[in-house]
């Protein structure tokens, strides 16, 4: 690696289980799952365009060759520089795979091709960006993400994300695309995420996010009562009244959504009650947490998107607080947890909700 180090210690962040080399930023060892699609409140407006291309006659061709010729009456004035921003961006999918530039085609490939613009050019660059990084190994590295940052570039938002400062911190982060990143946060979401290393970390990760094998598990302050568990299984689109959020959609034109719901302690805000939940993801959608939420009732404290009570804080009170997943090297089974930041403990305690009033549920195994 070169470069400033712009990690920092997080003795908040803990681990369990052994393997792999503790990151500079210390600590103890320890998507929506498409980083590209774009977040509607960052830029409602924008949508980048799509070119469906049959890969017919590409046959043993790497992926960027053949797009060099195929995209060139299609896109005037393409360069082979851009297309490898594209390629890099992760623009280019067979069957939502992302391919790499050196992917070989067997033929039968229907490749989607997102056009992105001009101000995308210069997105894969490396930018000082201050990262949180807990844990870090050959194969992959675990980041407490913290507000205010945006995970991928995306319309609004070309440089000074987390990217771009994995491309700083790790310049070999180029050689993967989307420089590793496997799923995402939104931006004023904390927490932590993993970001793959290695092409093997890459394909695992993947894998694993698929399956539905990989846990993510948040802490979220709600409005509302919840008195039991729930389950929240409903499609999520873009919501047709307003452009800037997600819904819960028809299944004809939303993904599959699923969130599992447990009440860990109650309190009230302005004399009316909130919840303390862990939300745990099967898939990863938009907003997914805030728009089931919100579906049900209980939008988040501070989700000014989502109608949430404004005031408490200035963000959406939501931290992903646990992460696990099998270590691409073999070596088993591996689990982080990042304690809620300030701005959330502070928020709770205003609430009326103490640590010892939660943690212990937070500790008890899933049903």
């Amino acid at each position: 690696m070169s470069g400033a180090d712009y990690s920092h210690r997080v003795p908040s962040v803990t681990s369990v289980g052994s393997g792999g080399r503790a990151a500079r930023g210390g600590g103890d060892d320890f998507s929506d799952d498409d980083p590209l699609e774009i977040d509607p409140s960052h830029a409602p407006d924008v949508e980048p365009s799509s070119i469906e291309i049959s890969a017919s006659a590409g046959v043993g061709q790497r992926v960027d060759r053949f797009l060099a010729e195929a995209l060139a009456d299609r896109v005037p004035g393409l360069s082979r520089t851009r297309l490898q921003q594209w390629l890099a961006l992760g623009a280019v999918s067979c069957a939502q795979r992302i391919l790499a530039p050196s992917t070989r085609l067997a033929g039968f490939e229907t490749l989607q091709v997102r056009v992105l613009p001009r101000e995308a050019d210069q997105a894969f660059e490396p930018d000082p960006v201050p990262l949180v990084i807990v844990h870090e190994d050959d194969d992959v590295l675990v980041i407490d993400k913290q507000a205010g940052l945006v995970v991928h570039p995306a319309a609004g938002h070309w440089r000074g994300t987390l990217l771009n400062g994995l491309l700083h911190h790790r310049p070999a982060q180029a050689l993967l695309p989307r420089a590793g990143i496997v799923h995402r946060l939104d931006k004023d979401t904390t927490g932590l995420m993993v970001v793959a290393a290695s092409e093997r970390a890459l394909a695992s990760l993947g894998a694993q996010l698929a399956d539905r094998s990989m846990s993510r598990r948040y802490l979220a302050l709600a409005g509302g009562a919840i008195g039991g568990p729930m389950t929240v299984d409903a499609p999520i689109g873009r919501d047709p009244r307003l452009r800037t959020r997600m819904a819960v959609v028809d299944p004809a034109t939303g993904k599959a959504a699923r969130t599992h719901v447990r009440p860990l302690a109650t309190g009230q805000w302005r004399g009316l009650p909130v919840t303390l939940v862990e939300c745990r993801l099967e898939t990863g959608r938009t907003h997914q947490i805030r728009v089931h939420l919100q579906h049900e009732g209980h939008a988040l404290l501070g989700d000014a998107l989502y109608g949430g009570s404004p005031g408490v804080m200035a963000r959406q009170a939501l931290h992903a607080w646990r992460l696990a997943f099998a270590h691409p090297d073999g070596s088993g089974q591996k689990a982080w947890r990042a304690e809620p930041p300030g701005d959330l403990t502070d928020a709770m305690r205003v609430c009326g909700i103490e640590p010892q009033a939660w943690r212990e549920k937070a500790d008890q195994p899933w049903n």
